[in-house]
């Protein structure tokens, strides 16, 4: 398996198209119209989970695309003219139907998620926190998804609930260090400083109801060793 390159993408009214209507289909549909994607899914028929995830999103004609602009369902097999309009691709289908819109993306330059078969992906849509506006993905590359579960629950206990104050005091820190012209490498510091200014005695209540500064551990390592 190749190295991958960690990248976020920002898909909010951009089209996706998706290949399949079964239940994993469904869940990946739920991911795509959270973050705000156009999502046209393609499939002969569709599952009972995945109507429930589209109901909100379009109407009831089966016989037709839905008007609605976030979500269209096409009743029909893959065609590789599907893609035209694409700027991503994601195929849960049969294996033998997603190497079809494989190869078809792969034409095209677009970068495919195909669910359970890494041989075929180009990309791949990773297990992901979500936190005061904090995200965090977690990707074994398609090996291991069941491992990537496990972290993602691992990391969601390890974070603080008070992460927005940390938000919020990261944000007032960035302020500061771009309008004195702060370096890089005398920024870490300062925003220790503020996160642990938020736990002393003197701070606001609301600041430090729920002190869980204490148990990340990250925040006390060495200097060296903090990314």
């Amino acid at each position: 398996m190749p190295e991958l390159l960690p990248l976020f993408l920002n898909v909010t009214g951009r089209q996706v198209v998706l290949v399949g209507g079964g239940r994993v289909a469904a869940a990946k549909l739920r991911q795509l119209l959270a973050v705000g994607a156009r999502v046209r899914v393609i499939a002969p028929e569709i599952s009972n989970d995945l109507e429930e995830v589209a109901r909100p999103f379009q109407g009831r004609d089966r016989g037709a695309e839905s008007p609605a602009p976030q979500l269209n369902l096409t009743y029909r097999p893959f065609a590789p003219s599907d893609l035209d309009d694409a700027w991503l691709v994601v195929a849960a289908a049969t294996p033998e139907a997603n190497r079809e819109v494989a190869h078809a993306a792969e034409q095209r330059r677009l970068f495919v998620n195909a669910v359970d078969d890494p041989a075929n992906a180009s990309a791949y849509l990773s297990g992901v926190v979500r936190r005061d506006g904090v995200t965090i993905a977690i990707s074994t590359s398609g090996d291991a998804p069941a491992l990537t579960a496990l972290l993602r629950e691992a990391i969601e206990r390890l974070l603080p609930h008070d992460l927005r104050v940390w938000m919020d005091a990261a944000r007032r820190q960035r302020i500061i260090w771009r309008r004195e012209r702060i370096p890089m490498d005398d920024r870490k510091p300062l925003l220790l400083d503020a996160l642990n200014d938020l736990y002393a005695p003197t701070a606001e209540p609301a600041a430090h109801a729920d002190n869980t500064f204490a148990h990340v551990p990250w925040l006390s390592a060495p200097e060296d060793s903090w990314l």
